[in-house]
């Protein structure tokens, strides 16, 4: 198979009632774990490539690496620029064979979020690719991009149904109380606010920030309506914390063969939970 982009994924995710989980990737190790996992489940996976991992790893070499994973398994493998502000930044990415981007310009203005998610749709429908926005404003950074800490916008359902119609976009990220990063407390989802939401729209919601959120309140936003979710910290927590492990027990240790196979077994362990999570096992066609 090829990579592929969002668009019917989410599609279909949407009308049975799971969710897709899109990882956040970050080299070699990450995306073997998250597609080889998935691979087993038989679920269809997103790996997610912020502007950072994009600065550290190149999107060509990551592209790549995508595009063998697609070739190797049969499941639906989408490749999604996660949280890109530049649009000469997707533009160049589109260019070289992405299909799915997020432009987050959630920090601007209504109307200014608006002009600026209408000029990557613009570019990205005609060549095929699916975008997602966002609307709102999550609290916590992620890979430097995000709120400054305490700000939080929940996503105004009325709003949302204007910002889709004049952009067009492909699927929407929405603000209910979920933040960028760890949590200092529990925190509390306004499932009202994203019901009205999916009431009032007809396009496939995203939950940002779901590192951190109990089991059971991802379950329910998913029942309400989400088929996205988006895993990041809890992937790279465990995968350092599994290099550490193995470091304390053999502190000699120089190979990376052999030390990085403990971070991706750790990381594993959590991608097998998300998958679970969102009920995307056995949903690959």
């Amino acid at each position: 198979m090829e990579i592929v982009s969002t668009r019917d994924m989410l599609i279909k995710a949407c009308k049975q009632g799971y969710a897709v989980p899109a990882f956040n990737i970050h080299n070699l190790e990450t995306i073997q774990v998250i597609v080889e996992t998935a691979n087993e489940l038989k679920s269809p996976v997103i790996l997610a490539l912020t502007p950072a991992t994009v600065d550290y790893a190149g999107a060509e070499y990551l592209l790549a690496l995508g595009k063998v994973a697609a070739e190797k398994y049969s499941i639906p493998i989408a490749m999604h620029l996660d949280h890109f502000q530049q649009y000469q930044q997707i533009k160049k990415c589109i260019d070289l064979g992405y299909k799915s981007v997020m432009i987050d310009a959630s920090l601007d203005v209504f109307e200014k979020n608006i002009k600026k998610v209408k000029e990557v749709v613009c570019y990205a429908h005609k060549r095929g690719v699916s975008v997602e926005a966002e609307l709102g404003c999550l609290g916590g950074i992620e890979d430097d991009i995000g709120a400054r800490e305490g700000v939080f916008l929940l996503t105004d359902p009325v709003a949302a149904t204007e910002f889709i119609k004049e952009t067009e976009v492909d699927s929407l990220a929405v603000a209910i109380g979920t933040a960028h990063g760890l949590y200092k407390f529990e925190p509390i989802l306004d499932f009202a606010r994203l019901e009205e939401i999916k009431n009032k729209t007809d396009i496939p919601l995203v939950l940002h920030g779901a590192s951190g959120v109990p089991t059971e309140s991802v379950k329910k936003t998913i029942k309400l309506g989400i088929c996205k979710v988006n895993i990041a910290t809890e992937l790279k927590i465990s995968f350092a914390q599994g290099v550490k492990d193995y470091f304390n027990i053999h502190p000699e240790a120089d190979d990376p063969r052999e030390y990085l196979q403990h971070g991706k077994e750790a990381m594993k362990e959590v991608v097998i939970k998300k998958i679970e999570m969102c009920g995307s096992y056995n949903k690959a066609q």
